[in-house]
Order: C-alpha cells, then sequence, then structure tokens
C-alpha cells in the first residue's frame, strides 16, 4: 500500500465514511455504528457525554451481535491464559500461532473509537493486523474478541523503524513515543 493509499484510507475512517474495501467482520461492525452514530475528531474531555454515547453504541452493538449471530461460542481455556493489562485478557490461540484478546474497549470514549482505531491499526500495520472473532459478554461488560498474529521477537522492537513507518504515514514524534497527525488531526 503506497503513502497516499492509506491516508486516504484513515482519512475515510475517521470521518465516517462507510469502507467498503478491505471488507472483513471489524469493517463490517464499524460501518453499522457509522451509519447511525457519528465520528468525532475532536479532543473532548466529556467524558459523561461519551459515557453515554458507548452505553448507546453498546446496546446497539448487542442488538447487532444478535441479529447476525456474532456472539463467540468457543470457550478459550484458562490454560491457554499469557497476560493482561488494563486494556484486554490475552490467550494463546488454540492454532498455536495466534494470540487472542479480549477487550471491553475501556481507553476509549466510545466503541466507534475502537473499532476505527482497529481499522486504523490494520491499515498501517497489516503484519499485525486484528481480526475480529466476535463478541463475549461477562456481567454487564460486552468484550471484542480480537485475534492477532502471535509474534516471536528474536530481538527488541526498534523504535526507529516504528517511527519510519508514522512518519510515512504523515505522523510527527511529538514526545516520547507519542505521535500526532496535523492533517487528519488524531494522536
Amino acid at each position: 500500500m503506497n503513502n497516499h493509499d492509506s491516508r486516504t484510507i484513515i482519512k475515510n475512517i475517521i470521518q465516517g465514511v462507510v469502507i467498503t474495501e478491505p471488507q472483513s467482520v471489524i469493517t463490517t461492525v464499524r460501518n453499522h455504528l457509522c451509519r447511525s452514530f457519528s465520528t468525532n475528531t475532536k479532543i473532548e474531555k466529556n467524558f459523561e457525554h461519551h459515557s453515554r454515547i458507548k452505553e448507546e453504541q453498546k446496546q446497539f452493538l448487542i442488538e447487532f451481535i444478535e441479529a447476525n449471530n456474532l456472539w463467540l461460542a468457543e470457550k478459550i481455556s484458562e490454560e491457554r491464559y499469557l497476560t493482561e493489562g488494563g486494556e484486554a485478557k490475552i490467550y494463546f490461540g488454540n492454532d498455536n500461532k495466534s494470540v487472542v484478546k479480549f477487550n471491553d474497549a475501556i481507553y476509549y470514549n466510545t466503541w466507534l473509537d475502537f473499532f476505527n482505531s482497529l481499522l486504523i491499526h490494520n491499515t498501517l500495520f497489516e503484519l499485525t493486523a486484528y481480526e475480529l472473532l466476535g463478541f463475549k459478554k461477562a456481567n454487564d461488560d460486552l468484550y471484542a474478541v480480537l485475534k492477532q498474529p502471535f509474534i516471536v521477537s528474536d530481538s527488541a522492537v526498534d523504535l526507529k523503524d516504528v517511527k519510519k513507518i508514522l512518519e510515512f504515514n504523515g505522523f510527527k514524534n511529538t514526545k516520547r513515543n507519542d505521535y500526532y497527525n496535523a492533517e487528519l488531526r488524531i494522536i
């Protein structure tokens, strides 16, 4: 993918344009959200407002999940548990080539922000692209169940390589490992 293509795709994602290619479950779910909710490119701190929107989107997603049979029936054995952080609980995939992540979108203002972020990641980092396997519910929490290639690293990530990819796509390093794209207005 060339620089212009990735910037156009990212711009379309951010602007809430319905994405037709590449078609995936992530794209389908994100497009469904876009048809009823607008994207927000402003950095806001109105958490109460976002909390209400996120809850509306959650209910909207649950209806879509049920209508499209997207509840994940497959169980992940606790024996395959690897680790967890604030964002996801991670298991070694049953295929022994991937990881499965249970993510409740806690770090995102809305579910639409979460799915936009996944599509942007998949656009920039194709080798570690996410696949949406389905959804799980635990207590009252909704989890997107994502699959990603398991990468065995033979060395530490070279942050210079990450910087090259991001700069190639119009992002400028602002501090430490934070990047900002002025044209797209995203961090």
